[in-house]
Order: structure tokens, then sequence, then C-alpha cells
């Protein structure tokens, strides 16, 4: 069941131990401003709204805002969203008429705290130095093969991974080592704030998710599925409350965006609703403001993994909710399955359903068959997931919220060994890697063996997901020098293999990282040593989308490995012009 304080945060049970006892409980560009404002600018009955207009240039509907009883809190104009403030009752009426305005809705049923206009920077708490031992086999690790992935790799340190949250304890012992601060924001009421600290925790959950993720291998309490990355705390909890408003997760997605997170954990609902109904004018704005924000984070490279949600409901039969709204009295509602959970249902999102100890679905997990994409390790009753917690301190938690970053964390290893992988890339090889898990005894559990309601394409596996055994010394090339692709023209990149003995494999993989503007102008082509040509792609002439960042592969087995063997790409038309970023071979 969703709680209060804990209703959002997609974790059921909560256990806080101090160094290693076990206590189980039951189940910047893109923004007007990046700093608080005046406390002098708050009122009693202000409450925020999202003003939809066209992506670009929002200085119009800006001005509107301010003619209108209104105020512009944050802007995030490559999208076309703008938070703005009022306490007039007949803001978002007036503002539906404005010209240029596409929709207008309310975030929330409650006023904006004042500490949105002064925000109180989190507590640094003080730290309880450990002195266990981590363990490399915890059940929840050995169940996604984790363990043996690490043999393959611990994950790149130029992988960052953003965890949308509570904030995150960056002085713990077991993610100081992995926390990236340059890259770290409070998105608390919809507007980054850059304030070294503001990112701390304000609860204890986003510690414990940042230490499912990447805590480090370094012989202390616990370690995260890809210890070798590098995760950000992105807090957009606001505190008191514990509350994630649309606002603070658009923030927390344009951030993404435009800091180069490869990928983002979002262990939470978007508040005040558990469900949003299109036919709400204030929750389709939400609906829509959230997922221009989802679209940006991935077309910037970001992909979103999200935790299904701990109320044991069907999402792919929606019926009614009873939760809604959460920051003021919940009525009951009949709902369709036109209204969305977001962001876990959002076009893009990898959806997580949580497992228990086996391969049996955890008693809380929502489910649904075409809802759920993947699952994974959440924890139910006593076999909980053992993680970081604030102050140095490790414990217990059971939830999707405990799923949604194991499979974060293999969607990091997959993209340190493939560093071109796009967000489409990681989202499909997620689900092909996954570990089939047929149905249970449940009538509830719809679908076949390998996709199903309660587990979607299958347990998510680290092992497969980053290749099965470990790539030998020598076998990687890689070309990062920049080669410039003009219209109407024909280039090599070339690329020098020696120490591999004997022939190329049959599946020779070949990386490609090619910025373009219009990638239907192009052909793509691998150059053997002795000329051979491997067509890679002839992209349609239509396809107008931005870059190619793949990984082909070629049977190479009649070719000499050793030699130069070259990356040949030919723009067949005018216009649009790119370069060759980087690529590489592996044997």
């Amino acid at each position: 069941m969703r709680r209060h304080i804990f209703s959002r945060l997609q974790a059921p049970a909560v256990a806080a131990v101090a160094l290693g006892a076990t206590l189980a409980l039951a189940a910047p560009a893109a923004a007007v401003a990046t700093g608080p404002q005046t406390a002098a600018a708050w009122a009693a009955g202000t409450r925020a709204h999202l003003v939809i207009t066209a992506p670009g240039d929002t200085s119009a509907v800006r001005t509107a805002v301010a003619g209108n009883g209104g105020s512009v809190f944050a802007s995030y104009d490559a999208i076309g969203v703008i938070v703005a403030h009022s306490a007039s009752a007949g803001f978002a009426s007036t503002m539906r008429s404005v010209t240029g305005v596409q929709q207008v809705g309310a975030t929330r049923t409650s006023d904006v705290p004042a500490d949105a206009y002064n925000p109180a920077l989190p507590a640094n708490p003080a730290q309880s130095p450990t002195t266990l031992t981590e363990s490399l086999t915890r059940w929840d690790m050995t169940q996604i093969k984790a363990d043996q992935a690490w043999s393959v790799t611990t994950g790149s340190a130029s992988v960052k991974v953003g965890v949308l949250d509570t904030g995150v304890d960056d002085q713990h012992q077991d993610i100081a080592p992995n926390f990236n601060a340059a890259d770290s924001v409070s998105c608390a009421y919809g507007k980054a704030d850059t304030r070294a600290g503001a990112w701390r925790d304000v609860g204890t959950h986003g510690t414990h998710v940042a230490g499912t993720i990447a805590a480090a291998k370094n012989s202390k309490g616990v370690v995260g599925v890809a210890p070798g990355v590098k995760v950000s705390s992105v807090r957009i909890a606001e505190p008191g409350s514990s509350l994630f408003f649309a606002e603070n997760t658009i923030c927390g997605f344009m951030w993404a965006g435009d800091h180069g997170f490869k990928v983002t954990n979002n262990s939470y609902y978007t508040d005040p609703w558990q469900f949003n109904c299109p036919d709400n004018v204030d929750q389709a704005a939400i609906i829509e403001g959230v997922k221009r924000a989802q679209e940006y984070a991935e077309r910037k490279g970001s992909l979103q993994v999200a935790a299904a949600g701990n109320s044991n409901l069907d999402l792919a039969n929606k019926t009614v909710d009873t939760e809604s709204p959460n920051d003021s009295t919940p009525v009951t509602r009949t709902i369709t399955n036109a209204c969305l959970d977001i962001p876990t249902e959002l076009p893009g999102v990898v959806t997580v359903a949580a497992m228990g100890k086996g391969n049996v679905k955890a008693s809380y997990s929502n489910f649904g068959n075409g809802v759920i994409d993947i699952a994974a390790p959440g924890g139910d009753g006593a076999s909980g997931i053992y993680s970081t917690l604030p102050g140095g301190k490790y414990g217990n938690m059971n939830g999707t919220s405990m799923a949604s970053p194991h499979v974060a964390g293999v969607a990091a290893l997959m993209a340190s060994v493939n560093p071109a992988a796009t967000p489409a890339d990681l989202r499909s090889k997620l689900g092909v890697q996954a570990t089939d898990t047929a149905c249970p005894s449940d009538s509830r559990c719809t679908g076949t063996t390998t996709k199903n309601g309660f587990f979607g394409e299958g347990q998510t596996d680290a092992l497969q997901a980053v290749g099965s055994t470990p790539p030998l010394p020598g076998s990687y090339f890689e070309n990062t020098a920049d080669v410039t692709i003009a219209d109407n023209a024909t280039v090599d990149s070339p690329l020098t293999v020696s120490g591999v003995t004997g022939n190329a494999p049959a599946t020779l993989k070949v990386g490609v990282d090619i910025k373009h503007t219009y990638r239907g102008d192009l052909v793509v082509s691998l150059v053997a040593p002795d000329g051979t040509v491997y067509l890679l792609e002839d992209f349609a002439n239509s396809d107008g989308t931005d870059n190619v960042a793949k990984t082909y592969t070629v049977n190479a087995s009649s070719e000499a490995a050793n030699g130069t063997w070259k990356l040949r790409v030919r723009d067949i038309a005018s216009q649009d012009t790119g370069r060759v970023d980087a690529w590489n071979l592996t044997f």
C-alpha cells in the first residue's frame, strides 16, 4: 500500500540502521533563473501552474503571465514550458485565452511553500564510519548476475547516472568515491538551485537508491550494480512533505538532458495525482509538460528508468483512484487506462516491476501486460534490499523504488561497454537480454513467458547485458579524432589494428558515433585492410533524425584482423553537414 509521507516514493517498506545491523520494518541554460528569490515574493494562496506554449521564444507568454496576476518562477524555452505562480483563483482560466498558450494546469491543490522563495539547505549529516566488509554475493546482486558482470566491467567513470529523488548524502563513505557534485542540483519547486549541498537528502530514500546503483567497490559496506560509474543527485522532493510535483520532475529531466546523464532513475510518481487523466485540464497540462521534458532528455541522450509503483494494481486495467490528490484531501474517482502514472507510463520510459527473492512477483508491485517492461529485485518482507542510508549508515528497504535502480545500474553498465548506445539502444537491449520469467499460477498475470504482465520481458540480467565474457586485452580499438563530413563528399576515418591473431571474427562489432543534422543524407560503410567494403547502413532519404550512434555487427571472418580499417561516410545531399566524432572495433 502507498502511505502518507512515502506514498509517492515507490518503497513501501523501510528499515534504517546504523553500522550495518539489519532491521526490517513492514512493507540551467533552459531556465530563466537558477537561484532562490526573496521571501517577500511569497504570499498565502500562491499556487503553481504549468503554462504550455510552443517551444522556442516564450517571452510573449511570459509577459502575459505577469500581466494577468502571475509571476514567472522558471521557464524552459526549449520545450515551451513555463512554471508560473499566482495567488489569483482565475489565473489559469484567464491564461488559457491568451494567444499562443496551448495548455494551463495547476500542479498542486495546496499552496507553494514559502521555502520555495528562500530554500533552506538540507542538513549535512555527521558520518558514522563502518567496520562492515562489503559482500559481493548479496541475494539481489547474484539474482541479476551483477557479481559476474563485474568481471566484464564495473562501469566507466565517463557514464553519469542521475538520481532524481529525495537527494543523496554525498559524504557517505560508499557514495563519496563515485559522487559527481559538479552535476548535482536541487530541482525542488521547479527551478535549479545549484548551491553546494542543495542536492542533499531530505529523507533517506534517495541515498538508498544511489547506493544500489553505484556504491563503490571499496571493501566497505555494500557494492552497487555499477560501482565504477558516477552518480549525480537531482533532488526533486520538497522538504517536509517529500512530495514530487510536476515542475520538479520537469526541472530534473531538463537538467539530465543538459548535463549529459546517460541514465536517470525515477523511483516516485508525480504528485499530487497517483494517475493523471487527460480529460482534466490541470492533469492534461501535467502530462504534456513532463512528457516534453522526458522527450528533451531522451533527445539529449538520456534514458529514463522508473518504478512501476507499490499498490499491487493492474496498470493495464485501471478503474479507480482513491489516493489523490495527496497534498490535500484525497477523493475516490473513476479512472480509465487513459490516466497515466507518470513518469513511469510515459513513452520511452523503462517501467520496472519488483521481484522478491527468486522468480516471484513482489507482493506489493504494480503489474500490467503491455505496461511493465522489465523486472528486478525490489525485496519483499524480510528479504529486503540492503543499501546506503544517510550518515554513513546502511539498511533494508523494499519496493519498486529498489527494483528500478537495479535496472538503472544495468543500463549504466551497458552504456559503459557501448558508449555510442542511444537511449533506444539501451531500452531495447535491456529487454532482449532479460531472463524470460513465466507467469506463476496467478490469473492476474497475462501474456507469454517472453513477455507478460508481472515481469515484462523478464528479470534484468547484468551479465547478458554486458556480454557473457570479458573482452580480451588488445581486442578493442578506437579512433576519437574528428573527421568533417562535407556536403556531397566521401570521407574515411582510419583505425590501425595490431596484435590480434588471425582473422577478424564473424561478429566484428563496429561502434559508430557520427554527429550530423540529417542522417538521411548518409551512407556508412566499413572498409577492411584489403579494401573490401562492408555496407553498414544506407539511411532512408526521409530519415531526418540527428546523428548516428549505433553498433553494427559485421561478418568479417575472411579478413585479416591486423591492418588499417576505415569507417567510410558518404554524404549524398546538400545543406546538412557533420563529423565522425568517434568509432571503434571490438574483435
